[in-house]
């Protein structure tokens, strides 16, 4: 008789590493296989408010199909009804949650487990620059800063090493770092 073979996977922090290794290995022998696309749909619900819609992705050339809303918002002190973070709250927020896939999944693959990982981002903007008061005052942020609190049984050399590659891999990271080319097209209905 034969004995089935159970295997438990190799799970640190909620990361399965073997699952990862297999789709590093995968989009290593095959590129197009890491071609990922993404795309978020907003619609003005009033006021100062919207809604982004999220349909679908692409990974592979395949169409892999998700349903989530995020509302948006400004504070009252911005002429909005408060009811949910604003757009630069979700730029950040998004931003950690990003470098936050690289830290947790870069333990994971070097086997540290992890007790806790927090990113607290913040950038201040001047209102002159939104608001077309002062064509010298960028309307965004000239820098922001974040601050990474890690603990585990790593090493600090690995954290460093951990920090390192996430500075160097986070897509968004990278997109917040460094200007994107955004292409426009205004269509006006009637």
């Amino acid at each position: 008789m034969d004995q089935a073979v159970v295997t438990t996977p190799n799970v640190v922090n909620g990361i399965d590493v073997d699952a990862l290794t297999g789709v590093v290995d995968e989009v290593s022998n095959d590129p197009a296989k890491g071609m990922v696309g993404f795309e978020v749909r907003s619609a003005w619900t009033g006021q100062t408010r919207s809604e982004a819609m999220v349909e679908s992705y692409t990974l592979g050339g395949e169409v892999i199909e998700r349903r989530f809303t995020m509302p948006v918002d400004e504070p009252f002190e911005l002429l909005g009804t408060n009811t949910a973070p604003n757009p630069q709250e979700y730029l950040m927020a998004t931003l950690n949650a990003c470098m936050m896939v690289g830290y947790v999944a870069g333990a994971a693959v070097k086997g540290i487990t992890l007790e806790s990982v927090e990113i607290e981002t913040m950038g201040e903007l001047d209102l002159r620059g939104f608001l077309g008061i002062d064509e010298t005052v960028p309307p965004g942020y000239e820098s922001m800063r974040y601050t990474v609190r890690i603990k585990g049984n790593g090493t600090p050399e690995e954290f460093q090493e951990i920090h390192e590659t996430v500075i160097k891999t986070s897509p968004n990271y990278f997109n917040v770092s460094r200007p994107v080319r955004l292409d426009a097209e205004l269509v006006v209905e009637q």
